[in-house]
């Protein structure tokens, strides 16, 4: 292995860079999005929005209180703040929290982006130096070329090996994000039509 990291030249070294880098990033994302499916409680998030739906804002304040869920966790925020700025609220808690999932995303992506390119550098370098070879030698020392072929294949190989695995984990996390999305848009839409129809109604506020 050692070997044939070593043929790569030196373009391989900043793809093994690379590789950490994404290895890193994707490691830690998966960690991330088991911990958020495990917190995930929907029984929270229906029962906070059936307390809004009574006008039991207080009540729903203590249901939701500590939850690890996400969706609650923005609920709450809104709860808290509805009588200055429900709206603002609820947009303040979700930036939060697509930060938080967004986290080194934009690495990831860069990851992406920059292996097949080091690849296709490394596979240039590596026919020019098969070409200074030829010139140098002719046909006399075949190693000479092929050294340089060997060059630009494995370099090649290797940046596409880095960006096609990180290419799937990304879009997986996309995905997750965006089905995140969706869930605080559904949620945070429904608090927001409860608490309009309770000041429409002009119920007072229960404590309870």
């Amino acid at each position: 292995m050692l070997t044939f990291f070593l043929k790569g030249g030196p373009i391989m070294w900043p793809l093994l860079l690379c590789s950490i880098i994404a290895l890193t990033v994707i490691i830690e994302r998966v960690i991330f999005w088991v911990r958020e499916q495990r917190s995930r409680n929907q029984g929270i998030v229906d029962q906070i929005l059936e307390l809004a739906e009574r006008n039991k804002y207080n009540e729903a304040a203590r249901v939701g209180s500590g939850s690890s869920d996400y969706v609650a966790r923005i609920l709450l925020c809104g709860i808290a703040h509805r009588n200055f700025s429900l709206n603002s609220a609820l947009d303040m808690a979700a930036a939060v929290e697509l930060k938080r999932m967004k986290r080194f995303m934009n690495m990831l992506d860069t990851m992406v982006t920059v292996s097949p390119l080091l690849g296709i550098f490394g596979t240039v370098t590596g026919i020019i130096r098969s070409f200074e070879a030829i010139g140098a030698y002719g046909s006399q020392n075949p190693m000479a070329v092929t050294g340089g072929i060997a060059e630009a294949l494995i370099t090649t190989a290797a940046g596409l090996t880095i960006a096609i695995p990180s290419l799937f984990f990304f879009n997986y996390f996309n995905s997750k994000i965006e089905h995140a999305v969706h869930e605080i848009e559904t949620y945070g839409t429904s608090l927001e039509i409860v608490h309009e129809k309770n000041k429409a109604n002009n119920g007072p506020e229960q404590k309870s």
